[in-house]
């Protein structure tokens, strides 16, 4: 059963001190924030709009565009960076046919880059809903994305 704004608000008791966890439960449910859900959130919490916009564009985990069913993110950090991070992201685009910081038409995917993922030593690196994959090649991301299809 998918979590609607008004179980979120429910759940956090309308506590304004709540509105990062809201926010968060309500990305988890629908995969980004709609604007309707936001503004309904600002009259129950009793805050302005632009409060919870500017939380919600502050951080990067936020969307405010549908965001795909499986996330890709690729580091291109400094390590990830010089052991072809960016051969890699070429052919994700290139097998996906969207450019970083895209989704796919058929909300499937979403492709973005990171800065780093805190996993150097296994670069480059991949990371598919959470689950990390290190020491990538452009070969290897057919395999990637079987998992996943």
């Amino acid at each position: 059963m998918e979590k609607t704004i008004k179980d979120i608000i429910a759940k956090y008791s309308a506590d304004p001190s709540q509105i990062i966890a809201m926010l968060q439960d309500l990305q988890a449910a629908k995969r980004y924030l709609p604007e309707e859900d936001l503004r309904e959130l600002a009259v129950a919490l009793e805050i302005p709009l632009a409060k919870v916009y500017r939380i919600a564009t502050f951080f990067k985990a936020f969307s405010l565009e549908p965001k795909g069913e499986h996330i890709i993110n690729v580091c291109v950090g400094t390590a990830c960076h010089v052991r072809g991070a960016s051969r890699i992201l070429d052919e994700l685009e290139r097998q996906l046919q969207i450019a970083n910081g895209e989704t796919t038409p058929d909300q499937k995917f979403s492709l973005e880059t990171v800065n780093c993922l805190g996993a150097c030593a296994l670069g480059p690196v991949v990371v598919v809903d959470q689950e990390y994959h290190g020491d990538m090649t452009p070969g290897q991301v057919d395999k990637l994305m079987e998992n996943y299809r």
